[in-house]
């Protein structure tokens, strides 16, 4: 639940918010606006000769510039097709002027998604919504050449310093709000999981009757009538289909058919059982953020030294959504990464004798999987990654490479294994295991463990040898 403010003082805070910094991958609310005021606004806004603004219910804010502009809203019901997930994300970030599929914060928070994208996708089919938007008024910068303030500028990273980019984005966000929509949202959500055998018609038929239950008095009309909520300001009233917008606050839900439905408000009364027509008399009193547009940070970074790391490390935080406390450690880890061997140093033509001794049997007359059994030492850079690879002009040596990061993150301070660099084998009978016939080579499949607990592995080796019934490996 959030904690509700007096509309005049939402207001204040509301038009506050104009040029702030923003992580848009939390939900909106005014709240995790970046900075304590309109200060720590991160664009330059002229605040000479600002003027008396007058807002929906007698709200009067003084000095407000004249380069943030103030209209009247409307109240609009909007009816999502039954889109899929990326198109409905896709549609989010357009109503916040965003650009990508990647979903935001306020998306996850209204369809409650974890915020593991690929995964909500994976599990799901379709997602609809139904609702009533009432927005109050609107606040947002008038459009003009945004310029950064210096302070902004000076604590841009000049290269891949991922301590110093982290802290960037915590203190700044990722992005500049440059408008803000006040008002009340009741909307129903609709997410069908791939398991769902019904088609998007049905889906839609049934979050249509849902939400003409929710939304429509005894004589099927728009809830009450406007001027009862909002006494004589004018508002347009209309209804239209539209594929985006969010919402939330309080919740229900229902869960048919593999099919959830989620009934959220934001703004008004807090109490979710207070009915449609009720909660919208409260809208004016406690109203709430509805939605936000913004501008990305890196957009008037030209020229700055940098730049592009940074546009790099919001990009990466944004996909994976790491928490922000964990983002210093992440961006440790975007180094770029490479394969042991290179390809240049594999060997293509004959080799000695004594490296092809090592070989695989799998049956009396087939041929033999030739092993290299070549230790692959890659420093002191961790592995991320392994394959087992065919090299040799024929593909048939057998070896073992490494995917490793080009450098050691600067987090890492590491030692020398005293014990030595390569385990031996184990000797436990139990991980043989025969890769065909019993009498011929066997595989061990026991867990290569460090005997310490901070440790890392930076290299890997395929041993031989001779077996009671073959070859092992």
């Amino acid at each position: 639940m959030a904690l509700k403010v007096p509309a005049p003082e939402a207001a204040e805070i509301a038009i506050g918010s104009i040029g702030r910094g923003y992580d848009i991958s939390v939900d909106l609310r005014l709240k995790y606006c970046k900075g304590d005021s309109k200060e720590s606004r991160l664009i330059e806004i002229d605040e000479d000769e600002g003027r008396e603004i007058v807002l929906p219910g007698g709200i009067f804010i003084p000095k407000v510039s004249k380069s943030i502009k103030c209209d009247k809203g409307e109240r609009t019901r909007f009816k999502s097709d039954a889109l899929s997930f990326q198109q409905m994300s896709e549609q989010f970030n357009q109503e916040m002027n965003l650009t990508g599929k990647i979903p935001s914060g306020l998306f996850n928070t209204m369809f409650e998604f974890s915020g593991s994208w690929q995964k909500d996708a994976a599990n799901t089919k379709t997602l609809a919504f139904d609702g009533v938007f009432i927005t109050l008024y609107t606040v947002a910068l008038e459009k003009s050449q945004m310029v950064l303030c210096d302070h902004v500028k000076k604590a841009v990273p000049s290269s891949w310093e991922p301590a110093a980019l982290a802290r960037f984005i915590e203190t700044f966000g990722t992005h500049i709000i440059v408008g803000v929509k006040m008002g009340g949202k009741d909307v129903i959500y609709m997410k069908q999981q791939h398991s769902s055998t019904l088609q998007p018609a049905d889906v839609q038929k049934r979050l249509k009757e849902m939400a003409d239950k929710r939304f429509l008095d005894s004589n099927g009309q728009n809830g009450m009538a406007m001027e009862q909520v909002y006494q004589n300001e004018k508002f347009e009233i209309r209804e239209q289909r539209l594929r985006f917008v969010g919402i939330s606050s309080s919740s229900s839900y229902s869960h048919k058919e593999d099919i959830v439905s989620i009934c959220k408000r934001r703004g008004g009364g807090d109490n979710r059982h207070l009915p449609h027509n009720d909660w919208l008399q409260t809208v004016q009193s406690e109203p709430e953020v509805i939605s936000m547009s913004f501008i990305p940070i890196t957009s008037l970074l030209n020229g700055i030294p940098g730049s592009g790391f940074l546009s790099h490390a919001i990009n990466l935080y944004l996909r994976y959504k790491p928490p922000i406390e964990e983002l210093h450690q992440f961006l440790e880890f975007q180094l770029p990464r490479q394969w042991a061997p290179v390809f240049s140093d594999l060997p293509l033509g004959p080799q000695r004798k004594q490296q092809c001794n090592a070989s695989l049997q799998f049956s009396f007359l087939g041929p033999k999987l030739y092993v290299n059994t070549l230790p692959v030492d890659v420093g002191k850079r961790p592995v991320t990654g392994l394959r087992l690879y065919l090299e040799g002009k024929r593909s048939n040596r057998l070896a073992i490479h490494l995917q490793h990061l080009s450098s050691l993150p600067k987090i890492f301070q590491l030692e020398d294994d005293p014990s030595g660099n390569f385990r031996q084998e184990s000797n436990d009978r139990k991980y043989y295991e025969k890769v065909q016939w019993k009498n011929f080579s066997h595989i061990c499949t026991a867990p290569v463990e460090s005997d310490e607990d901070l440790s890392i592995v930076t290299g890997a080796q395929l041993q031989f040898r001779s077996h009671l019934r073959g070859q092992l490996m």
